[in-house]
């Protein structure tokens, strides 16, 4: 499937990287974006892969999406060979055997699209200021950043019902964000690092714990894919898939952090 999301300096980065004897590298750059089947095979090269992770300084010359694209296609090939995945629940590591779940649902065009565009759109966390008509003559405005899940519900509630596919969407992108890439920044938002006791403006929220982030996160894809917008966008079916499998799609998500972004991920993300 060919990915449109692909700019041309993409393309260019290919190119460079994998053809550099090319003399005519604008015709190789039109070239590769009409031939499918060899974009994909570029896509999986091993070394585009080395030169997307050897620093930082890459994004200066692709989009995050490209880096994104390349990490999940690596991730599917290594999950693939792998037994299990592991989890760190309760300061514990469980072992599960479901590898070839999640190679399933990373072998979905569509879905590894949908999740490298979202991972790409959280490279810039930006605070934002929302006034919201709460009744005829009455406004009251929200000031929150976009990883807040309890902002981001309370101003899904305040807007009229024609409104909520985005924040509805954007909450189950931040949940499955936050658990999936940054679950040890979940706890060190809520909790005390030494004592493991919930912070005093934690213990009235609702969204405290990785469990949390996961319900809510499955939750709000499925009113997301419910909502008539999701159709329109074509996204209807990407969201219910992250509903029902927000737990494998959180597990990707996990590998790819741990296996190929590590300290990164914080130059990356900035979380």
């Amino acid at each position: 499937m060919r990915d449109w999301r692909l700019e041309r300096r993409d393309i260019r980065f290919l190119v460079d990287t994998l053809m550099p004897g090319t003399g005519d590298k604008e015709r190789a750059v039109g070239l590769v974006q009409e031939d499918e089947r060899f974009l994909e095979a570029m896509l999986d090269d091993e070394r585009l892969f080395e030169r997307l992770i050897g620093g930082r300084e890459v994004l200066l010359h692709v989009s995050p999406y490209l880096m994104f694209a390349v990490l999940l296609r690596r991730a599917r090939r290594d999950l693939a060979e792998a037994s299990y995945t592991t989890e760190l629940r309760s300061l514990q590591k469980v072992i599960l055997f479901d590898t070839d779940e999640v190679v399933d649902l990373l072998e979905r065009d569509e879905l590894r699209s949908y999740l490298a565009a979202m991972l790409s759109s959280f490279t810039r966390i930006e605070s934002v200021s929302l006034t919201v008509r709460v009744r005829e003559g009455i406004w009251r405005r929200y000031r929150t950043n976009e990883l807040d899940v309890e902002g981001l519900i309370r101003y899904s509630q305040a807007v009229d019902e024609e409104q909520r596919f985005e924040p509805y969407r954007r909450i189950g992108d931040v949940c499955l964000f936050l658990s999936g890439i940054f679950p040890s920044a979940i706890r060190a938002r809520h909790r005390y690092p030494v004592s493991g006791e919930i912070r005093p403006r934690a213990r009235a929220s609702t969204v405290v714990s990785r469990e949390d982030y996961e319900a809510h996160g499955q939750a709000f894809y499925r009113l997301a894919s419910e909502h008539k917008s999701a159709s329109v966008q074509g996204l209807e079916r990407v969201l219910r898939a992250l509903s029902e499998d927000f737990i494998l799609a959180e597990k990707a998500l996990s590998f790819v952090a741990g296996r190929y972004l590590g300290l990164m991920k914080e130059q990356l993300f900035g979380v």
